[in-house]
């Protein structure tokens, strides 16, 4: 008798539900913005990383419509053979710029610029010595590499220091990793610490700003710029796909490892470019945040504002230092109850639970944007009230 091959599918899905795991995938029926229509519901968007509201900024739209109109909906080719258009290189150009580095490489998004840059980097031969809570494309990138993988306790430079001192006498050479803003609890590396051990070691540095570019930094210009390290860090890797609004990825840094990685990089290789109307959208977010700071500083003070109440009311923020807001509940089913009575009451925010973050920290994450006004912001702050009394989190 034939088994039921898909029988551990079902189990593990049954498994998930039963620990309140199990994700419900929602649908977006709107642009987003400071609210939106989903599952057929207006809500105040808490939920997207949409930090200076510009996935709906009328010029971008109007950038990626030309774009169109000149170059077509797709490159239909890899940068490498004949997807490489001037608005590639235009946007590649500006973005070093705006980030003050020798060269930058704009590639389909911040997980494949992960997967794009550590593999050639370190090798079999070679250590990675990468933060407890890198994210997922950090470590799927460390994992392809073959390199060995060493962990360092969470934002912790002298656990770092130790694993260095006991790893890469054993090795070839070494690369320490390290998000820039951790997306989950939203607190900052120390890189300029972090940037010291390295460089005493001669080990190369990386740090992925996906969270960082956009929120920190002179007018969003980073973590590296927030901390100083311009020249000195070895790679910055970033998302257009956050703070800018768009979609893409980009690898910064020094033109001599940039050019490396054009030659190396296996997403970038073996991966069609990314469209005109992405690519010119994302130029013209650079252009805006060079332009002004306003939008970062907004961003800012609604954090601030928002933060402050939450914190007045009783609940637990974490270890935030950024507008990623983490509202602390520990058990995934109460994390769950939560968020969807915040739907039911007209806040959109998300349950996130293992293994996105450890068993037993679930949580709401709360974004909030500079597309927000400060109603917006006090409707949520209320909704965040009578839900937290009712289900027992706040007093």
């Amino acid at each position: 008798m034939a088994t039921d091959k898909l029988a551990f599918i079902r189990a593990e899905l049954d498994e998930l539900a039963a620990n309140h795991l199990l994700i419900t995938i929602r649908t977006v029926d709107s642009p987003a913005d400071a609210w939106m229509i989903v599952d057929g519901r207006r809500v105040l968007n808490f939920c997207t990383n949409n930090y200076l509201g510009l996935a709906n900024h009328p010029r971008l739209k109007q950038a990626a419509q030309e774009a169109v109109a000149r170059w077509g909906v797709g490159p239909a080719a890899v940068r490498t053979i004949a997807g490489t258009t001037t608005l590639h290189l235009e946007l590649e150009r500006r973005l070093a710029a705006f980030k003050g580095v020798e060269d930058a490489l704009f590639v389909q998004s911040g997980f494949n610029a992960n997967q794009a840059v550590i593999p050639p980097l370190v090798g079999k031969e070679d250590v990675i010595f990468s933060d407890r809570l890198n994210h997922a494309s950090i470590i799927d990138g460390c994992r392809l590499s073959g390199a060995k993988i060493v962990v360092y306790e969470h934002c912790d430079p002298e656990d770092a220091e130790a694993k260095i001192r006991e790893h890469l006498p054993h090795h070839r050479r070494g690369l320490l990793v390290t998000d820039g803003v951790f997306s989950m609890d939203g607190d900052i590396a120390p890189l300029d610490r972090l940037y010291a051990i390295a460089e005493r070691y001669g080990v190369l540095t990386m740090v992925d700003d996906a969270h960082g570019e956009g929120v920190l930094g002179r007018g969003g210009r980073g973590i590296v710029d927030h901390f100083g390290l311009h020249g000195r860090f070895d790679v910055e890797i970033g998302t257009l796909s956050k703070a800018f609004g768009v979609v893409g990825g980009v690898i910064a840094g020094k033109k001599l490892i940039i050019d490396f990685i054009r030659q190396k990089a296996r997403p970038f290789l073996f991966s069609s470019a990314t469209t005109p109307a992405d690519t010119a959208a994302c130029l013209a977010a650079v252009e805006l945040l060079e332009a002004s700071a306003e939008l970062v500083e907004r961003l800012w003070e609604n954090a601030r504002y928002l933060r402050r109440a939450l914190q007045q009311l009783g609940f637990d923020t974490g270890r935030s230092q950024t507008p990623i807001l983490p509202i602390m509940l520990g058990d995934a089913g109460l994390a769950q109850r939560f968020s969807r009575r915040l739907f039911e009451e007209g806040v959109f925010a998300m349950a996130i639970g293992y293994p996105t973050v450890p068993r037993g920290q679930a949580r709401i994450r709360v974004m909030n944007t500079a597309a927000h006004t400060r109603a917006d912001l006090d409707f949520g702050i209320e909704v965040f009230a009578k839900v937290g009394r009712e289900l027992g989190v706040i007093a």
